[in-house]
């Protein structure tokens, strides 16, 4: 499968049983739907939603926006938000794979017009809203984003944008300044409305897979590390820490997304590798039921299309191929009997029927400053009828030249856990936790703490609800197919 050939992300994947997921930044609310919503899928759709977000991962840009600018069009969740004064609502893809926000903007060409995610596609006008005003290519903002000022710049020449991805597909237009619409939380269970000022992508042109899906949305918004990125932008300007922490339960329902100063669970954390797109970290060693995997010594070394990147936007789990192949000869050194079997010319399957958690060996993922990431059968095993399994390992060896040498720890094995991504200390780190609960983060302007839940953020604010269908029912289509 040649990954640049696809149309690819968004952020987050929350593989959740028919729960509620909310997303707070720090104390600051956003509502969030999953895209796919009781739409069945079958296991070769999780795979190409894989492909086309590593696609874009991994595709160039053109005038690079902070390092960092590779939206992805196939997010399986996006947040309803309000822009502009008056405001009016637009529904955007979450990525944490880019930096901007950006949105459709009226007069565009070839955007597109409807989608079928049952919402209504809205075009946003600058010259409507009272609190617009354009970037020009002079300002501050556009100078540091580009890093000096881009050629041919003049005296009132809007501050454009074109991101190009790997399969031809682009957006284009240019940089405005409006009020973005948000719900504060100020209490537990308590919001109130409230509105910043951010920076932002005014689509005026798109082409390939943006301009024509048939789940198309109203653009992107990017939680990236840049300094264009809204979340950086809210951290500026004093609304937020520049950090954000998410928690994905896959086996109560649930999920929390939140931005800002996580206060509990505490969290032990591994230093990001520095000056990369993404959110890469150095993995040591990997130990598979007690036994640590004998592996070329540059196997995990940082660079260009090298590394470990944590993904929660990945479904699933995508080792180099010299990786994949001894995790899995020791996986069935520890089930001899095992009859494999390939499903849908991709996914290895298998009929078991006992307690996979006794009969399958804990992976450990070890990573510097001693943070171990722990993965159970039943997170790494998809149950796809009562007694047939599927791994949720995949080769990476098998995808493009591009992505073979990576890894890629999506949520496969994120879920049921805190995850933290402290961009302003160039850490990550996570706990094993109980998703259906809450976490506490601070508030940056009172310094108080609240409690954070799907449940009571949901029942506090209009603008939370979402209930989302489990990934184990989206599976259960092919299994005409197994043999």
């Amino acid at each position: 499968m040649d990954l640049r050939r696809l149309v690819p992300l968004l952020m987050v994947l929350l593989v959740v049983h028919l729960g509620l997921v909310s997303f707070s930044l720090g104390n600051l609310v956003f509502k969030v739907q999953h895209k796919f919503a009781g739409r069945l899928r079958n296991l070769t759709e999780f795979k190409a939603h894989d492909a086309r977000r590593h696609s874009r991962l991994l595709s160039s840009v053109d005038l690079p926006l902070g390092g960092n600018g590779h939206p992805a069009e196939t997010g399986l969740y996006f947040a309803k938000i309000g822009l502009g004064h008056p405001s009016k609502d637009y529904y955007v893809q979450v990525d944490t794979g880019s930096d901007i926000l950006w949105v459709n903007c009226i007069g565009c060409d070839k955007c597109p017009t409807k989608s079928d995610l049952g919402i209504k596609l809205t075009l946003y006008d600058p010259a409507s809203s009272e609190s617009a005003a354009r970037v020009y290519c002079e300002d501050d903002f556009c100078t540091s984003t580009y890093n000096g000022v881009l050629p041919g710049c003049k005296k009132d020449l809007p501050c454009q944008y074109n991101v190009v991805y790997g399969d031809g597909s682009s957006t284009a237009g240019y940089f405005v300044r409006d009020n973005v619409q948000f719900e504060r939380v100020t209490g537990n269970q308590q919001t109130t409305l409230s509105n910043g000022t951010i920076i932002f992508g005014c689509g005026a042109q798109q082409s390939g897979g943006l301009g024509t899906s048939g789940e198309a949305l109203d653009g992107i918004l990017g939680f990236g590390q840049a300094n264009s990125s809204m979340i950086s932008q809210l951290a500026s300007a004093g609304k937020v820490k520049r950090a954000f922490a998410h928690c994905l339960d896959n086996v109560n329902g649930g999920g929390i997304f939140a931005i800002g100063e996580l206060v509990s669970p505490k969290v032990n954390t591994t230093p990001m590798v520095p000056n990369q797109a993404h959110y890469n970290v150095y993995m040591k060693e990997i130990e598979v039921g007690g036994t640590v995997l004998e592996l070329p010594t540059d196997v995990f070394d940082s660079g260009d299309r090298r590394g470990t990147i944590i993904d929660s936007g990945t479904t699933l789990a995508y080792l180099p191929e010299v990786v994949y192949d001894s995790m899995m000869n020791e996986i069935r050194n520890q089930q001899p009997g095992l009859s494999l079997h390939t499903v849908e010319e991709q996914f290895i399957c298998f009929k078991y029927s006992g307690n996979v958690d006794d009969g399958f060996p804990v992976i450990k993922f070890h990573f510097k400053d001693s943070l171990t990431l722990t993965v159970y059968p039943h997170d790494y095993l998809f149950q796809i009828s009562e007694d047939i399994w599927c791994f949720g390992w995949q080769n990476g060896g098998l995808q493009s030249k591009d992505g073979r040498d990576m890894t890629l720890l999506g949520d496969l094995v994120l879920s049921n856990k805190v995850v933290l991504y402290d961009i302003e200390n160039q850490a990550i780190g996570w706990t094993e936790y109980n998703c259906s609960s809450s976490i506490k983060v601070r508030d940056d302007k009172s310094g108080s703490v609240y409690s954070v839940g799907a449940e009571n953020l949901s029942a506090a604010s209009r603008l939370l609800s979402g209930r989302i269908a489990t990934l184990l029912l989206l599976l259960s289509a092919m299994l005409h197919r197994f043999t």
